[in-house]
């Protein structure tokens, strides 16, 4: 009689045990990602206070400055504000301060002191024989504003170079033509573009000059303002350094003071000290001081 072995039932293992089995490259690969992205988060946590920190330089658009200044107009020079030009009895008392005005606001840079002779004699021969005091204010658009003191004699300037070719990187960056005046010359040498190899010169009439400029009473920067000019081939033996800025440079320097004023009224500004510093394109101006006048 045949026998029948048992069936030997073996316990077979559930594939998908295996499969939910963590291996350890998971694990790792689990813990790399985890850390970039907390390194990332620290990341664009960081760059967000930098940003939001930065001082960042936006251009701004600066308006024309125009200061408000009495003048006469088309009106004779006189001693009131009369339409009508001042007589005889008058005329003294008229051409002594035009004489004295002349002489300090005619210089070397502008014109000859024999130009200003004439035109003082000019303005003598249009007051004489008249009916009335004539107009007192100065040359001018006609009309009447306080009493402002002028952007030449209100204006400093402090340049701030520890060297002659930082001092030029400043004259060209603003645009300041350097000349020289006087000596017995009747014309302006002027000289310009300092940092290239050959600087720009050129030779020019004062009376065609109407820029505002600014001369040095004494110090290192006049003695290089010379230096410069010397290097740039001009003659400047027993003449006058002087700087001459461009209207752009004018309306800047203008800005930024009104900035600095806030409300305070101009006609109370009797001087404003503009310093230069550098910046991430350049340079700039800002005002390290300001004093004012009484204006009773």
């Amino acid at each position: 009689m045949a026998s029948i072995a048992p069936h030997n039932k073996s316990k077979q293992k559930p594939v998908h045990a295996d499969l939910a089995k963590v291996s350890a490259f998971d694990q790792v690969s689990g813990l790399l990602v985890a850390v970039l992205i907390i390194v990332g988060a620290g990341v664009g946590v960081l760059f967000v206070i930098y940003l939001t920190t930065q001082n960042w330089e936006t251009n701004v658009s600066i308006p024309v400055i125009i200061e408000p200044s009495p003048g006469r107009g088309d009106h004779a020079l006189g001693v009131a504000q009369d339409l009508e030009a001042p007589g005889l009895e008058e005329l003294e008392e008229v051409l002594e301060p035009q004489i004295e005005a002349n002489y300090e606001a005619v210089t070397d840079a502008v014109t000859s002191q024999q130009a200003a002779l004439e035109n003082v004699d000019g303005a003598a021969q249009t007051t004489d024989g008249g009916s009335g005091q004539g107009d007192s204010r100065p040359l001018g658009p006609e009309g009447n504003a306080p009493d402002i003191v002028p952007r030449w004699g209100r204006w400093q300037i402090e340049f701030a170079g520890s060297d002659l070719q930082t001092y030029a990187k400043q004259l060209d960056y603003f645009g300041i033509e350097l000349g020289t005046a006087g000596g017995g010359v009747q014309t302006i040498d002027y000289a310009s573009n300092f940092t290239s190899g050959t600087p720009k010169r050129r030779t020019a009439s004062g009376k065609q000059e109407d820029r505002l400029y600014f001369t040095w009473k004494s110090g290192s920067l006049r003695e290089a303002d010379l230096e410069l000019l010397k290097r740039a081939g001009v003659n400047t033996r027993g003449r006058i350094p002087m700087q001459f800025y461009p209207p752009e440079t004018e309306n800047l320097l203008a800005f930024v003071e009104q900035q600095y004023m806030g409300d305070r009224p101009l006609h109370t500004i009797r001087k404003t000290i503009f310093g230069i510093r550098p910046t991430s394109d350049g340079y700039e101006f800002y005002v390290m001081r300001q004093s004012q006048r009484s204006t009773r």
